[in-house]
């Protein structure tokens, strides 16, 4: 873009900035930045973005920043806005794509830090293939009332509290002024804190990137040596592909499942997977799920927040523990050096917070793949926020068409112990967007039935859920898949262990149902409905068609 005769122009449009002949010379780093002032968990991205622009300059680079979109998937829930949350990380990755190659800069410094944001930057890396790192804004630290440490998840619950008499106006009125106190990705292992996590895990960012509070003058540094960092990393030509591997993918699902992150991990890493090339699929997430052990029980499984799990050493500490029992790929490349040397340092595992491997939360991983009649493609369950008694659970089913259906029979006091409520067209195509179900999850337990009623869903659910919350049920129900079919007082099997979901139906009415059975059909424009057109189903990550 700026070297010879031929791109005097470009140089010219380049001195219009100010940049100087010396600067003309040295490498261009780009800082994508998902700055909003809405977005609690970027009001102070800036703050970052600079330190990573002195990082760079310190290194001997040209800092260029530019900025994505990015959703608040807690100010977008239970709502119209929620089926754009998923979508918006296809946006995310196609704008960065076009801003890399329209504008061709030399290395990428990767700014997120929530939900959609992380996962659609991971896509973009590895579509671009630039020497690039990543790092986050961190935590926000967990929320405090009378006595009782809270976060988001907590809050949502106190809604369903509130409906049910058990508190007050005054009392939700106190939660919400102290559930989130600041800056930072909500403080629960969440979806946002999840994928930071995992980007440590899979190699493209710093130790600490998950861990490190917001609010931290360790995230500054942080952020100061990721700008040095990617001058490295440019000066020995390493790229995302070159650690973005199928091990390195392991590696990822391994800790996804030791620290038993959201769901929506697995949407994510299908995703950015299938971006660099690898082929992931659900049968692998099982297949490592079943022999990983869950050695971490965050909120909003557990007490324990994301800054508890900074403390006693991080990701590192956790990886640390997962290679003394060969569950890791020591060998992989990270953009600081080797897993092995990455983890040489890090403390052992604590052994309250980080369990060791002979004495974990639970002898398999925090998600669970289930398979069955009701999804014979797949579906997905945070089985280590699940209470032990919900593990097996057959119950009638309660059908809804849409979330908001759903969370008024909840707050109207009409769901009973014992049900198992259906929430379909919610899907990928259908809903469309997938929406998140934070609400009626949390809404459930609010009300004392989180520990009777199970969810299922065609779309997700929110890495702050609780619960037998079961979704990304493939196929989805607007792509004829048998959740479609579902009618109240229907028996539905859940057996978590046993990996299954079954509806207790005779094949004969099933196959009367789907005779008369056809797809509502939804009125869509715009971006939302283009999306519609392209996106595969909840089993193939929901990545749009190739």
């Amino acid at each position: 873009m700026k070297s010879g005769p031929t791109r005097a122009p470009h140089r010219s449009l380049l001195n219009a900035l100010g940049v100087s002949e010396a600067e003309m010379k040295r490498p261009f780093v780009a800082v994508v930045n998902s700055k909003s002032d809405y977005i609690p968990g970027h009001a102070h991205l800036d703050t970052v973005a600079e330190a990573v622009k002195a990082g760079i300059r310190n290194a001997g680079g040209v800092p260029f920043e530019f900025r994505t979109i990015g959703v608040c998937d807690g100010l977008s829930m239970n709502h119209t806005g929620m089926k754009y949350s998923l979508p918006s990380r296809e946006l995310i990755a196609d704008s960065i794509e076009v801003m890399l190659t329209a504008h061709p800069l030399d290395a990428v410094v990767f700014i997120p830090n929530c939900d959609k944001i992380v996962p659609g930057m991971l896509m973009a890396a590895c579509r671009l293939n630039l020497p690039c790192i990543f790092v986050s804004g961190g935590p926000m630290l967990p929320g405090n009332y009378k006595g009782r440490r809270m976060g988001l998840n907590e809050m949502f619950e106190a809604v369903g509290s509130h409906a049910a008499g058990q508190i007050t106006d005054e009392e939700l009125t106190a939660m919400e002024r102290t559930a989130c106190p600041g800056c930072g990705s909500c403080s629960g292992m969440y979806t946002a804190n999840s994928m930071n996590c995992l980007c440590e895990a899979i190699g493209l960012a710093l130790p600490g990137n998950g861990s490190i509070p917001a609010v931290s003058g360790a995230r500054l540094r942080l952020a100061k040596e990721a700008g040095e960092t990617v001058m490295e990393l440019l000066a020995k030509n390493v790229r995302p592909l070159d650690i973005v591997t199928e091990k390195a993918v392991e590696n990822a699902i391994r800790t996804d499942m030791a620290i038993g992150c959201s769901s929506n991990t697995v949407l994510h890493l299908t995703a950015v997977a299938h971006a660099a090339g690898r082929d992931i699929t659900l049968d692998d997430f099982d297949r490592i799920g079943k022999a990983t052990p869950q050695i971490c029980k965050l909120n909003p499984a557990g007490s324990t927040f994301i800054v508890d799990l900074d403390e006693v050493g991080g990701i590192t500490a956790v990886m640390k523990e997962l290679a003394r029992g060969g569950l890791v790929h020591t060998d992989c490349e990270t953009v600081s050096g080797t897993v092995a040397h990455k983890i040489a340092g890090a403390p052992d595992a604590d052994g309250v917070i980080i369990r060791r491997l002979e004495d974990p939360f639970r002898k398999d991983g925090g998600i669970a793949v289930l398979k069955g009649n009701l999804a014979a493609d797949g579906c997905v369950v945070k089985q280590g926020a699940v209470a032990p008694e919900m593990m097996v659970h057959t119950g009638p089913a309660r059908v809804f068409d849409c979330e908001e259906d759903a969370s008024a029979a909840i707050y109207g006091g009409k769901i009973q112990a014992g049900d198992v409520i259906v929430i379909r067209y919610e899907g990928p195509k259908g809903g469309p967007g997938m929406r998140e179900m934070l609400a009626p999850t949390a809404a459930l337990v609010g009300m004392g039935l989180g520990k009777s009623c199970a969810l299922l869903t065609d779309g997700r659910f929110s890495g702050a859920t609780q619960g037998a919350a079961i979704g990304h049920i493939s196929p989805e129900a607007a792509a004829g898949g048998l959740i479609a079919l579902v009618e109240d007082g229907d028996t539905i099997s859940i057996d978590i262990p046993a990996r299954r979901v079954e509806l207790l139906v005779d094949e004969a009415e099933i196959q009367r149902r789907r005779a008369d059975w056809n797809p509502p059909v939804k009125e869509l424009s715009g971006y939302i409905k283009r999306y519609a057109q392209h996106v595969t189903s909840g089993a193939a990550g929901a990545v749009f068609e190739d």
